[in-house]
């Protein structure tokens, strides 16, 4: 599918907040909004973003994905940014306006539970998503986000990565594609619905927390099994905090991705910072070329289109 470019976003543009999982620390939410408004965006919460919903969300699915069309329908607003992942973006699949959003198209970050929005929306719609920061998980914190991919994505720049944000080589070599992916979990509980994500033939982007090796072992065993990982190009891991042996070696935990994909004659890195990250955060556009290499000691992803247009 033809990527779907959002309009680049201008200094001083609107950015809306939504909320369309989990409930937030309020504190967190506000200081991400403060945040984005230091950065000379005129950032505001959408109606639930502060919302409550028990057990765990910030609203009903209904004014979840209210909110969400708004942002999306808003002629005012140029992107749109999530408060924080947690649970339960996977209610509002069914009832996705999708005609209203591939006629809006907009930026719209988010990483963890978001990730099966993202890719329904990349694969039904061709929105370029933008993996990366989000505000109070991210924007919140004093190191929280990496500012030069976020403003490159948001300004149509060439984004791009090395070891300076995390990567590291386990298996070398150079692969070009369509970066695709997200939260490893995320993808893997979506297998068998008809949201489960197309990552056949892309360069695949891969990234969790709290797992542990036999978890990681086990969700890509079912991504091969289900032949999502066929002509596959290369595939990248994100930081994987928490998904270590108990013994923290973290060598061990490349062994076990090196074992299980050994079948794929393609480059693998790891380290990658986006999604769930120790600090600053990257911004991925996915859904747009890029490549990968991986041949000596300075690994590199590198964008080969940008994320966004200029209008005229």
């Amino acid at each position: 599918m033809t990527p779907l470019k959002p309009p680049a976003v201008l200094p001083g543009a609107r950015l809306a907040i939504v909320a369309p999982a989990s409930s937030a620390n309020p504190d967190r939410i506000t200081r991400g909004i403060e945040a984005l408004r230091a950065l000379g965006y005129d950032a505001f919460a959408a109606e639930h973003a502060y919302g409550r919903h028990p057990p765990y969300f910030s609203g009903t699915a209904e004014d979840r994905l209210a909110d969400l069309h708004r942002a999306f329908a808003d002629p005012s607003v140029a992107a749109i940014i999530c408060t924080r992942g947690g649970y339960g973006s996977n209610y509002l699949l069914p009832a996705l306006d999708l005609d209203l959003i591939r006629s809006h198209p907009k930026p719209f970050f988010a990483y963890s539970d978001m990730t099966a929005l993202q890719t329904w929306l990349l694969d039904r719609t061709g929105l370029v998503a933008f993996h990366g920061p989000m505000a109070a998980a991210d924007f919140s914190q004093t190191d929280g986000v990496h500012l030069p991919s976020f403003h490159a994505a948001l300004s149509g720049g060439l984004v791009q990565a090395g070891s300076e944000q995390g990567i590291r080589v386990l298996r070398p070599g150079r692969a070009r594609g369509i970066l695709y992916g997200g939260c490893l979990s995320i993808l893997a509980a979506s297998l068998g619905t008809p949201y489960a994500p197309q990552t056949e033939g892309k360069l695949v982007f891969l990234e969790d927390q709290a797992e542990k090796p036999y978890r990681i072992d086990r969700m890509l065993r079912q991504l091969i099994l289900a032949r999502k990982f066929h002509g596959v190009r290369g595939f990248i891991f994100g930081e994987m905090l928490g998904c270590d042996f108990d013994n923290g070696r973290s060598d061990r935990l490349d062994d076990v991705i090196l074992r299980v994909l050994e079948p794929f004659d393609v480059p693998i890195a790891i380290g990658l910072r986006s999604g769930h990250v120790s600090r600053g955060n990257v911004t991925l556009p996915l859904g747009i070329e890029a490549e990968l290499l991986l041949e000596n000691d300075q690994p590199l992803l590198r964008y080969l289109e940008t994320s966004v247009h200029h209008a005229g």
